[in-house]
């Protein structure tokens, strides 16, 4: 098990397994009702022409490489532009599981999207 601080994961490079940088961890969104990171908020930088656009991304999907520390996610830069992002000074709401099902889903994390929302309080009225 690897735990790191939400310090030390802010900032940090994301490349992908062919080692082209992929941008980097600019916050993580935590659902308080379940005390877990819901995403990770990844800038992708300028390239691609994307530059005025975060994009999130479920910590399921990295993989951490602690001898480089860097994270380590499987996707190529074309796909990317495929990605599920938003503007940056326009923050999705995530209150609505639709965004956060899609955003898990392009990843390949309906099981960990599922798993969260099993973990998730009811909301008392």
């Amino acid at each position: 098990m690897t735990i790191l601080s939400a310090t030390t994961l802010t900032g940090t490079n994301v490349l992908n397994p062919a080692g082209e940088s992929l941008g980097e961890i600019k916050d993580l969104m935590i659902d308080t009702g379940s005390a877990r990171v819901q995403y990770a908020v990844l800038d992708f930088g300028g390239f691609l022409g994307i530059g005025d656009k975060l994009f999130a991304v479920p910590l399921e999907a990295f993989t951490v490489d602690t001898k480089n520390e860097r994270l380590v996610l499987d996707v190529d830069k074309k796909r990317l532009k495929t990605a599920p992002g938003f503007p940056k000074d326009n923050w999705p709401n995530t209150a609505d599981d639709t965004y956060l099902e899609t955003v898990y889903d392009f990843y390949g994390q309906r099981d960990a999207f599922q798993r969260s929302r099993m973990t998730r309080p009811e909301v008392a009225n």
